[in-house]
């Protein structure tokens, strides 16, 4: 592999990198919570959490187990109920969390390098919590069984030849199943990892009410994913 396919691979990882770790969802609601409520630290590593679970789809991609799921349909429903149940329980405890800091009860301080003090709310379960739900999250196994699949499977693509006109005058070829690409898959997750929890703390310093309020939207977004997946759940069962 050349050393230019070779970066146009790492590049092009950490782009589904970034598009698997991006996107609103419950993994993202768990991570805002940590981050503006007991600081940087807590966030990344509740981003740890759900990386770690990537991780783990990762290896069990390899080996096959993944596409075991695809072909178990009541293990699938099974994970969507569990995933539900956990969401509708850390929505209860992001509220709570926004309690906290509603009354000041928790007494939240947030030191200079962004982690958090002695006397922080509660203890941070984020890493657990994130690493949990990850590997119940529909999404991300689905993920796993279409588009990490095709990454992991050796062979080349051209990305621009989807393209019209473009496709014809340039190519773009990214080796699939190498290492600079899955190099540059978590080097994309360990990105936003790193600058997510950053910029709610950054924020959050300069806005009082930011921190209860992304509490309480944290609370929202789990309440509303976790009774989506339960509704799916009990779809499949009907």
């Amino acid at each position: 592999m050349s050393l230019v396919t070779a970066a146009w691979s790492l590049l092009a990882g950490a782009v589904f990198g970034l598009a698997l770790a991006a996107p609103p969802g419950p993994m993202n609601a768990v991570i805002a919570e940590e981050s503006v409520v007991r600081g940087w630290v807590a966030g990344f590593t509740a981003g740890l959490g759900a990386m770690t679970a990537d991780m783990v789809f990762f290896v069990l991609s390899l080996a096959g187990v993944v596409a075991f799921l695809d072909e178990a349909p009541t293990v699938r429903t099974a994970m969507v109920a569990a995933g539900g149940l956990l969401m509708l329980y850390f929505a209860y405890g992001a509220l709570r969390d926004a309690q906290s800091t509603f009354t000041g009860e928790g007494g939240a301080t947030t030191e200079p390098d962004g982690g958090t003090g002695p006397d922080s709310v509660g203890e941070s379960r984020g890493f657990r919590k994130a690493f949990v739900l990850a590997l119940t999250n529909p999404y991300q196994i689905l993920f796993w069984l279409t588009v990490g699949v095709g990454l992991l499977r050796p062979g080349r693509v051209d990305v621009l030849a989807v393209l019209p006109v473009v496709g014809d005058e340039f190519s773009l070829v990214v080796t699939t199943g190498s290492p600079a690409l899955l190099v540059g898959l978590f080097g994309g997750i360990v990105v936003w990892i790193v600058a997510f929890p950053a910029t709610l703390v950054s924020v959050g310093r300069r806005v009082d009410a930011f921190t209860p309020a992304v509490a309480v939207g944290s609370a929202l977004v789990l309440a509303g994913f976790g009774l989506a997946f339960l509704w799916t759940a009990a779809d499949a069962v009907v």
